[in-house]
């Protein structure tokens, strides 16, 4: 056997490892939170503490879960997801290990008649003529990690939902391309399509790769698993390898940096976002959030950045810090672009004393190039 050969069949064997260890995750992450909304709607529905319902029951089991991954949001999540997909009991009773049936999962459960299991839920009680269209719980849970359905969580149509969970398996889309699908309206698209079938095989044609090392970089299953948020966060080795020197060459700048945070996670609404990185100047009293692009500069950029700077003066501000500037690092094939993000900033206060302590637009126009050149 040649060398090559060998290789070859190693690599084989790691990805179908891999890939099944990855699906029992993804399947594990499912259900506990499918569970975990469970307990939740049991216990508003036949709990003695009547005056814990709603908001007040959820912060008060996020204060005493405390844990990021029992936040208000991510429980809220949860019990919506019970509620959405009733179903998914139809597999809880073969799915579990012996372990969580002995606890008083099973007394919950009523493992002696999975049927009462099913809760009869907003959805289930629907008047929506198209609620018998439902992709069967097998499907759904060997084939969709939980961040593809949470994303289906606020579609009202059932048959809409189910367009989207049949087509997502069909094409293996990864969770980007599931919401880039949602955001560009394709069940829309579809219906006044002449040739659906057409529209819908071509996006599989080209549906992104989904390999056993990245299909579960997810934020919800390195939350599930205890990882670092930052490694939640998808970056190329070039991205990758510029934050790592960037972070570097910021604090040895001196000037007052502090830092702050990395892939800093920030929520609005009922979404995630990650800051590439943050900072605070101890000098001119104020945050630095600076984004890095591997890309040629566009006006979405900006917006994103000025987007971070007005939530951290809403939410992160306290008294006596001024206004955060942000800096926006773009690169480009042939070129390197820096363009200073500071919106909403005094004008005067930015010359007459941020320009002081930041760092100087040739520095960084130059730390880029130098660092574009090693690739």
């Amino acid at each position: 056997m040649k060398m090559s050969e060998l290789a070859k069949q190693i690599k084989g064997l790691d990805f179908g490892f891999m890939s099944e260890t990855n699906k029992a995750i993804n399947r594990n992450l499912t259900l506990r939170n499918w569970l975990i909304g469970y307990y939740i709607v049991e216990f508003e529905q036949h709990g003695e503490d009547r005056a814990q319902y709603g908001e007040k029951l959820i912060a008060s089991l996020s204060q005493e879960l405390d844990s990021s991954g029992f936040s208000p949001r991510n429980l809220r999540l949860y019990r919506q997801f019970f509620l959405v997909y009733p179903q998914l009991a139809e597999v809880i009773p073969e799915n579990l290990p012996k372990e969580i049936w002995q606890s008083p999962i099973a007394k919950l459960l009523n493992a002696d008649n999975q049927d009462n299991v099913i809760w009869q839920s907003p959805i289930a009680k629907s008047d929506d003529p198209h609620h018998e269209v439902q992709v069967p719980a097998r499907k759904l849970i060997a084939n969709l990690s939980f961040t593809h359905l949470s994303l289906l969580l606020n579609i009202e149509s059932s048959l809409q939902r189910a367009f989207y969970e049949i087509e997502a398996i069909r094409g293996t889309w990864s969770v980007s391309e599931l919401k880039r699908q949602l955001n560009t309206m394709l069940f829309e698209r579809s219906s006044i399509s002449s040739r659906p079938d057409l529209l819908l095989d071509h996006l599989n044609k080209v549906s992104s790769d989904k390999s056993g090392r990245t299909v579960i970089r997810d934020f919800y299953t390195f939350e599930f698993l205890g990882l670092p948020q930052e490694l939640a966060v998808e970056e190329s080795d070039l991205e990758r390898a510029l934050l790592n020197h960037l972070q570097e060459f910021i604090l040895e700048l001196g000037h007052g940096f502090c830092f702050e945070a990395r892939q800093k996670r920030i929520v609005m609404g009922d979404e995630y976002f990650f800051i590439d990185l943050v900072f605070y100047h101890r000098i001119i009293k104020c945050h630095v959030l600076i984004e890095l692009k591997v890309d040629a500069f566009n006006h979405s950029n900006v917006g994103q950045l000025n987007t971070y700077l007005n939530y951290y003066k809403r939410e992160v501000m306290t008294e006596g810090d001024n206004p955060p500037v942000g800096i926006l690092l773009v690169t480009g094939k042939n070129d390197a672009l820096v363009e200073y993000a500071t919106m909403g900033m005094d004008p005067n206060l930015f010359v007459s004393k941020y320009k002081l302590q930041l760092p100087e637009v040739g520095e960084l126009r130059q730390f880029l190039l130098n660092e574009l050149n090693r690739f």
